[in-house]
């Protein structure tokens, strides 16, 4: 009986120690649940004591998802993937309007070309119908003897190649079989080590050649007849379009502002003029500059007696208004009529005629007539002669280098346009508000 009590007391003691443990926890839950900083009540929301300062924010957290919902699908896809898409959708909505662009050119291609040449035709023959318009002439009759003077002028010179040729064409064969007999010894007896047999193989591939391709040589000459149609009605195109061009040229510039948009129509009202003066810059540097090519190579093939100079001189001037491959095509043609004509030793003579005008060409008259206006990088150039001769033959060869060129011009002018227009869009509250401080008499004195 003795030992009873104090158990009982060892007992008591016990609970009455978890009691006041378990008073302490509930009382710090209790303070914490007060607590503002706790992140609990940040997480759920709960608004803050009355006390609690203003400037005290809670911390920025997160929320957890509830247990047993998914996140947002747009949330878990990461950030790179996402500015991927959005700049994914719209590319390929660029391409497709380009796409349908394309195949809209393509529909009505000869109308195309013939408006496109007749823009680099006006570029040229403008300045003279400003001229005499200066002097006192119409400008009717400025812009009509303008116009037929430049297409008499093209005319003439089509007809007299073709006159050249036909009427040396029973010289240029006699000399080009004695050119290929000599070619044909120079051969056997170069270090090349040919033999007589090898070259009466090679003339009789090329002879077989020609007898299995006579089907599609006499379609090709048949389907001439069609191209020569539409060459003439192109031509009339050009004719008419470059004569309306020059005599109301400003009216039909108003007109196209009128179909852009309110918002961008200051703009493309600047970046206008600057194209056209870059394509006037454009088209009569590389008149110039191909008039040049064309006097001085046709010079070096006459003296090394080289027939038809004067003709392959004209072959030359037509042919460098495709940039690079041209030029290129034109030299090859003057360094073969030389060889198969006059040998070996004056087609070597005609090739260095050709590269030392091209060089000077492309490294002092370029830069010097062109200027910094039209100034395209070599790389650009080759890349948009390909991508237009493999998209529109020659005629996209041709007329890709002056559109790169004004398309770079528009897009330079463009953007600094737009970086104006930013910086007195910024500028302008800051200006309001310095105004009314100068008429406010609180601000003054």
């Amino acid at each position: 009986m003795s030992r009873v009590p104090g158990w009982l007391g060892r007992l008591g003691a016990g609970l009455t120690e978890m009691s006041e443990r378990l008073d302490e926890r509930r009382a710090e839950v209790e303070k914490d649940h007060t607590d503002p900083d706790h992140p609990e009540r940040a997480e759920h929301g709960e608004p803050a004591p009355a006390d609690t300062p203003v400037d005290a924010a809670p911390p920025v957290r997160r929320p957890a998802p509830p247990s047993g919902r998914r996140p947002d699908p747009a949330e878990a896809v990461p950030w790179g993937v996402r500015v991927a898409a959005e700049a994914g959708w719209r590319l390929l909505v660029l391409a497709g309007t380009v796409w349908v662009l394309m195949r809209v050119i393509s529909a009505v291609q000869l109308v195309v070309f013939a408006f496109v040449i007749a823009l680099l035709v006006t570029a040229l023959l403008q300045p003279t119908v400003a001229r005499l318009t200066r002097r006192g002439v119409p400008r009717g009759p400025a812009t009509a003897l303008t116009a037929i003077s430049g297409f008499v002028v093209i005319g003439l010179m089509g007809w007299f190649v073709t006159w050249q040729v036909m009427e040396n064409i029973d010289t240029l064969s006699s000399q080009i079989q004695s050119g290929i007999d000599d070619l044909r010894d120079w051969l056997l007896k170069s270090p090349f080590h040919v033999t007589d047999k090898q070259i009466n193989q090679i003339a009789k591939n090329l002879r077989e050649a020609i007898g299995a391709n006579t089907e599609q040589i006499t379609s090709a000459g048949l389907e001439g007849v069609q191209v020569i149609i539409e060459a003439l009605t192109g031509i009339l195109l050009v004719f008419f379009s470059t004569l309306f061009l020059l005599y109301d040229g400003k009216r039909i510039w108003e007109w196209f502002l009128k179909l852009v948009p309110a918002a961008a129509r200051p703009g493309v009202a600047g970046a206008g003029p600057r194209a056209w003066r870059t394509l006037t810059a454009y088209v009569r540097g590389t008149v110039l500059v191909a008039l040049i090519d064309a006097i001085f190579i046709g010079i070096g093939i006459y003296f090394l007696d080289v027939p038809m100079a004067v003709p392959l001189a004209v072959f030359i001037f037509l042919f460098s208004f495709i940039p690079l491959v041209g030029a290129v095509a034109s030299g090859a043609l003057a360094v073969i009529v030389a060889l198969v004509t006059q040998g070996v030793f004056t087609a070597v003579m005609t090739l260095a005629v050709v590269l030392a005008v091209q060089q000077i060409e492309g490294h002092v008259l370029q830069p010097f007539i062109l200027g910094r206006a039209v100034r395209v990088h070599p790389l650009a150039v080759v890349l948009t002669v390909a991508a237009g001769g493999m998209v529109a033959g020659i005629g996209g060869a041709v007329v890709a280098v002056p559109l790169v060129a004004v398309t770079n011009t528009v897009v330079g002018y463009l953007r600094q346009y737009s970086l104006e227009v930013q910086q007195h869009t910024s500028a302008g509250p800051a200006e309001e508000e310095v105004a009314e401080n100068a008429e406010d008499p609180a601000h003054q004195g």
